[in-house]
């Protein structure tokens, strides 16, 4: 997966693997964690998000499988 930077207090990078639906965010901390079943429309708008931190918290955080890998 490609990371990309993002301006956001809260995250430093988010990468996406559309054929497994796997999420990856690595916070500015630098825990990374790997969210799954993650449809292709919530990470598009977590991208558009203006407050990305916010919309991971509302949208993502609680919703989805996730694993803490790094």
């Amino acid at each position: 997966m490609k990371r990309r930077s993002v301006n956001s207090s809260k995250i430093h990078t988010v990468a996406y693997d559309m054929e497994n639906k796997l999420l990856e965010i690595e916070f500015q901390q630098r825990d990374i964690y790997r969210y799954q079943q993650v449809p292709l429309t919530v990470f598009h708008l977590l991208m558009a998000a203006e407050s990305k931190g916010q919309f991971f918290a509302e949208n993502i955080r609680h919703h989805y499988p996730a694993n803490r890998i790094g």
